[in-house]
């Protein structure tokens, strides 16, 4: 039996939860994934004390290494709650219909969105019908400013376009505020956001907001191709059908704005 009195047991376990606490905000504000010195350094702890809060972060689901480097970013557990809606509501599940059906009338490929501190996380994606499609977007973050579903999340206050380490996501990329702004607005007025050869040569897409109950921005829905299928003219009957659907889905999250989104 311990002869550490209860008050003191209760005070370090107190102070061990507000470290750990600590430790998990910095990992998600984080501009570039930390690494378990740099949390140390940055929270004032030694790091033996910080491995040992992250090991206990990574063992419930709230952070994860990444890959070789070992640098942290939000765990699965996060993920998962960064793709549910209002209520709680998983918004790939609610979305499946949907989706499906979009992947059908487009033949393109379609994917859900959500803003993480990263960058754009893809939490759903059905590949299209042809041979020359998309890549596969899950579990990749892309930046905000170049992607439709970024632009999507930028243009209605979901994301900020300083979220992402852009020389890490884009690094032959520059971004012109004043240029990106006047998009933004466009974005807003019309409901839908689309980008051309931004990302990467040969890439297009189309992007709309999903709404939640209370009047935000939730996640961003697009299709997207290659440019010798996605013209400028094929992007514009694209729009109506990607703010048809995320209309669809948001309807599900009872949002009744009819007024958003209209193109």
């Amino acid at each position: 039996m311990s002869t550490t009195p209860i008050a003191t047991r209760r005070r370090e376990g107190t102070q061990s939860i507000d470290r750990a606490a600590q430790l998990l905000v910095q990992v998600v504000e984080s501009a570039e994934p930390p690494s378990v010195g740099e949390l140390a350094l940055a929270a004032g702890l030694p790091k033996s004390t910080t491995s040992r809060l992250v090991r206990a972060l990574e063992r419930q689901g709230l952070v994860q290494r990444d890959g070789a480097r070992g640098t942290l970013r939000p765990g699965p557990v996060l993920v998962r709650f960064a793709r549910r809606g209002a209520g709680g509501v998983d918004l790939v599940a609610l979305a499946s219909d949907t989706l499906a059906s979009l992947a059908e009338r487009s033949g393109e490929t379609v994917n859900l969105a959500v803003a993480s501190p990263l960058g754009v996380e893809h939490v759903a994606q059905l590949d299209s019908r042809h041979f020359i499609g998309g890549t596969n977007w899950m579990g990749r973050i892309v930046p905000f400013h170049c992607t439709a579903n970024g632009k999507v999340l930028l243009a209605f206050g979901v994301a900020s376009v300083d979220d992402a380490p852009l020389e890490a996501l884009a690094p032959r990329t520059v971004v012109d505020p004043a240029r990106l702004a006047r998009e933004l607005a466009v974005v807003r007025k019309r409901g839908y956001a689309t980008t051309v050869e931004e990302l990467e040569p040969g890439l297009a897409a189309v992007a709309a907001p999903v709404w939640e109950p209370g009047g935000s921005v939730v996640a961003a829905l697009s299709v997207s191709g290659p440019t010798i299928r996605l013209t400028a003219a094929r992007l514009e009957e694209l729009a109506r059908l990607v703010i048809d659907a995320a209309a669809a889905i948001s309807a599900r999250l009872d949002h009744n704005d009819a007024k958003r989104g209209a193109a």
